[in-house]
Parts: C-alpha cells; structure tokens; sequence
C-alpha cells in the first residue's frame, strides 16, 4: 500500500493573533512528514500507533460530519485491526503539526468524497477548514482546522480572517545572506497549557486592546511586506513582533531562549519569534545575515527554511 506522504507545517505568522482575526501565513516544510502504513506491529512506535489510531476512530465513530465530508469510518477501524499506524517523524510538542498531518492523513484516505487540493475553491477551502478543526480536537480540545488543512493541502496558505482562507505563493527562494530559519530549543511544549495562559491574558482588557492595536498590526505588517518582497519594512514590523513577544509572551517563551532573543533585539542581528503555541519546541529566527546571527547563537541547534 502506498499511501501519500504528509508534510509538517510552520506558522511563519499569526500565531495566537489568529484567535483574534488576525492574518497568518502558514507554509509546508518537508523536512518532516508522515504516511499511513500497514505492519506487524512488531515495535512500541507502531504499536503505540496502533492504539493510538484506535481510541481516534472511536471518536470519529460519534462525530457527525456534514454529507459531504463524511468519514468511512468502519474501513478505519477494519485497517486498524490489520495493523494500520502512523509512520512519522514529525516531532510531537514542537509546533509544526504532528496531529495536523495525521488528521489529514486520514482525511485524505477515507473520505467518500475525494478532492484534489490544486482544483479546491475558497468556499471549499472554508469548509474545509471547519471539518478539519472538529476532525482535530479530539487532540487540543479545540482546534482551528488550520494545521490539518496545510498538510492536507502541502501548499502555503494566507489566513484572511477567522472565515476566509486562500491558497498564496511565497517570494521565490533565492542565494542571499537573509534566511528564515529555525532554532530547537531542545525542551517539548505543550499546546494546551500555553493556549490556556493565553485566554488568561485575554480577559486583561489592556492585553486585548495592544494585542489588537500593537501584535496583529506588526504580525498583518509582516506577511504584506514578505509577500511583496519589500525587505526594509518587513525587518522594520519584524523587530515591533519580536519586542511585543518579548514584552507580552514571556510564559510562552522557553528559559533557555529567554537571552538569545534579548540579543537579537539588542544587536539587530536576527529577530526572534514564536512557532505555534510556544512553551518548547521551536522558535522562528529572522535575519539578514544568516552568518552572523549562526555565530551569535552558537550552541543551538538551527535549521535554514528559506532564503533570501
């Protein structure tokens, strides 16, 4: 059985900003992906797999999903018995969408009705989204529908506002000494906890107001800027986003990059943000001299996304 491969997801923009309406840009990153694959269950991954596969089409077996987007769930649970798991390397609790790419996984494979993501229009999309965020709850207790639509749909995707989504395609990499790349903060996070710390902060009447008038103006900034390939300004909103982030997300923000973000402040060296819901897992770095700032944050593991 060959099934297709699932790539993970990066939010480059819009992270918690999306809860409030906010623009984000979320892109593809092959570096990791997952597949649905058939075994003898001989070890605790496919095993755990398995199981964990199991409990999942319980829960779908009581989902009720508009007609055209129905499950079919008892060839799930037959494929499950025949030793059906998840063959991933997708890291867990680090922001770029290991339930995302299981959820679309299974979308993908046993949904009556079958798409092909390059002819979807932008109601479908919609519609998309919202089954995906009732199809992956089941792992946050809410979700958005937006990590399992990215991998389902391996294309980068501009968030317009909490209803309207559309596929978008990013700036042409090129060899330059800018790049977008990724730091591991070596430590897991948890969503849950962190998107709760946030609805805390919610219900402060001074963070509502300069998350809408400071972070989503910045965050809005960012992707126009970046879409446009118009550097100066981009940088510009960049290093707004990383202060705001500093001042505002500290919980969010792991101990041991706590300084390492003060420095790319400090020097304008590189700017620093968040991936995903933060806690652990991996931080965002943006810089115009991927040299200097690897220099300057020596000592983390880093990986280069795109350059420019």
């Amino acid at each position: 059985m060959n099934n297709p491969l699932f790539y993970a997801k990066i939010i480059l923009f819009g992270e918690y900003g999306m809860i409030e309406n906010s623009q984000g840009l979320v892109v593809p990153y092959s570096f990791y992906k997952g597949t649905l694959k058939f075994s003898d269950l001989d070890n605790d991954f496919e095993k755990k797999s398995n199981q964990s596969l199991e409990k999942y089409s319980n829960y779908l077996a009581d989902l009720e999903l508009p007609s055209d987007f129905k499950l079919n769930v008892d060839a799930f649970k037959n494929d499950i018995e025949k030793g059906l798991f998840f063959d991933s390397n997708i890291p867990q609790g680090y922001g770029v969408g290991s339930s995302g790419a299981l959820v679309a996984a299974i979308f993908e494979k046993y949904s009556f009705t079958k798409r092909d993501p390059e002819t979807i229009s932008k109601d479908e999309l919609k519609d998309l989204k919202k089954v995906f965020g009732h199809l992956e709850s089941y792992f946050h207790g809410t979700s958005s529908g937006m990590d399992p639509l990215i991998c389902y749909m391996n294309l980068p995707i501009l968030i317009e506002n909490k209803e309207n989504v559309g596929k978008v395609s990013l700036p042409k990499e090129e060899v330059g000494k800018g790049a977008i790349f990724l730091i591991d903060s070596g430590i897991t996070g948890e969503t849950g906890p962190m998107i709760q710390i946030f609805f805390e902060k919610l219900k402060n009447e001074g963070f509502r107001k300069t998350l809408k008038e400071e972070f989503i103006r910045y965050n809005n900034a960012c992707i126009d800027a970046f879409l446009k390939k118009d550097m100066n300004p981009f940088f510009r909103n960049m290093k707004k986003l990383s202060v705001w982030a500093y001042e505002h997300f500290r919980p969010m923000i792991p101990e041991n990059v706590f300084n390492a973000w003060k420095k790319g402040l400090d020097s304008n060296a590189y700017y620093l943000k968040l991936c995903g819901s933060g806690g652990g897992g991996y931080i965002l770095g943006f810089t115009k001299d991927y040299e200097k700032a690897e220099k300057m944050l020596d000592g983390f593991q880093k990986e280069v996304i795109y350059r420019f």
